[in-house]
Formats: structure tokens, C-alpha cells, sequence
């Protein structure tokens, strides 16, 4: 067995993940944004360590350093927020609360846990967005942090291979979850989630990653709806 730190195991690829590791019954740690989510979270995973952080506010991610396991196999950062809208309209609070969850979260935690993934030579896995490769109009503040994110793994991928770290990042198109339903009730389209992929697929995609050998580095894997 191995030990697994996820955020976003609320729902969506997070959830389908964790599914998939507590299925086969590995240690997960898990992180939740409130004591409520917490609760729901200790009850869906028995046996799972539930950790209390707000990504919204990076500090705390950073702050659970002391309470991580000695050693991690990999650290998966599946949370994230979206804010749409053109750059003239959208206001620097959005910009602020999408760059803390998506970027600044995702650094502190990774950060916090660097001891624990270099005593096991283990897997970052930043789950990236197809926005992190090419910014479409009305993305800008989501695209700009996924931007900033495959920029954070690239450099980590170099600092860390000497401690025999790996960093995956996973760049998911439109995918059937929570999040973007929101996206097309804001686009104003009707949503039909048998058109995109789905969790479980991306899900499946980094676990094959996570178990890959480790004298073949996985570093950018895009998934695009196949249908």
C-alpha cells in the first residue's frame, strides 16, 4: 500500500480518484475545506486521514506540514475554482481568489509536503486544464492560474529530480463535473454530460500515471473528449 495527499476529493476527478485508491486500499489524506466537508469526506473514505485546510487561503495548506505522513507516494492537487468573464469585467477579487486556489494552494501544499514525497521518491500530479495550455476569451483569470500551475511543475520537475521526485501534469479538456455545469449555465448553453468525459476517465488516466515505472517519466498528459 501506498499514501496518497489529494485535495479535491469532494467531487468530480478528485472524488472518481479517491474512489479508486480507497477501492484498492491504499492510504489516502485528504484535505477539506471546512469541518463539515471534513465530516462528509471521513464518512465516504473509512479509514482515511481528513485534514482540515481553505485552499482559498494558502496559509493553511501550508500549515498542515506538521501533520502529513512521514512519507507520501504522491500528492494529488485536483481542487479548483473557476471565475468567467472578459478581463474588463471581471475584478481583481476574482482574480485574487482564482490565483490562491488553483496556483498559491496548490505551491504551499506541495511545499508543505516535500519531505514526505522525497523520503518515498514520490508523484506530484498537478491536475492542469486544456486553459493552461491556450487561453480562450472570457477564461483569462482560470487560464492565467493553470498557465501559472504548468509553470510551477515545470520548474519543481527540475528542482526536485535530484531527490528523485516526478511531477505529472494532467491537462483534462471539458470534462462532466460539477464545475462545468457552472461553466454552462454561465456560457448560457444547455449541458448534457454525456458529450464530455468523464471523471472516472480522467481518474483512470492518472492512476495509470501514478503507477507508472519509474525509469519512464510521464511530465505532460492531455485528455480530450473522445466521442
Amino acid at each position: 500500500m501506498g499514501a496518497y495527499l489529494l485535495t479535491g476529493a469532494g467531487s468530480g476527478i478528485g472524488a472518481a480518484l479517491a474512489d479508486l485508491l480507497h477501492g484498492r486500499g491504499e492510504d489516502l489524506v485528504l484535505v477539506a475545506r471546512s469541518a463539515e466537508r471534513a465530516d462528509e469526506l471521513a464518512a465516504a473514505y473509512p479509514g482515511a486521514q481528513v485534514l482540515t485546510a481553505d485552499l482559498a487561503r494558502p496559509e493553511e495548506a501550508e500549515g498542515l506540514a506538521d501533520r502529513l505522513p512521514s512519507r507520501l507516494d504522491a500528492v494529488v492537487h485536483s481542487a479548483g475554482i473557476v471565475a468567467l468573464g472578459d478581463i474588463a469585467d471581471l475584478d481583481l477579487a476574482q482574480w485574487r481568489s482564482t490565483l490562491e486556489v488553483n496556483l498559491l494552494a496548490p505551491v504551499a501544499l506541495t511545499r508543505a509536503a516535500l519531505p514526505a514525497l522525497r523520503a518515498a521518491r514520490g508523484r506530484v500530479v498537478l491536475v492542469n486544464s486544456g486553459q493552461g495550455l491556450s487561453a480562450a476569451g472570457g477564461w483569462g483569470s482560470y487560464a492565467a492560474s493553470k498557465h501559472g500551475l504548468k509553470a510551477f511543475a515545470d520548474s519543481l520537475r527540475q528542482e526536485e529530480r535530484p531527490h528523485g521526485i516526478q511531477v505529472i501534469s494532467v491537462y483534462p479538456g471539458r470534462t462532466a463535473t460539477p464545475m462545468q455545469e457552472a461553466v454552462h449555465a454561465h456560457e448560457g448553453e444547455p449541458y448534457d454530460p454525456t458529450v464530455w468525459t468523464r471523471p472516472e476517465s480522467v481518474a483512470a488516466t492518472i492512476l495509470h500515471a501514478l503507477d507508472g515505472p519509474r525509469d519512464a517519466a510521464l511530465t505532460d498528459i492531455t485528455v480530450r473528449p473522445g466521442g
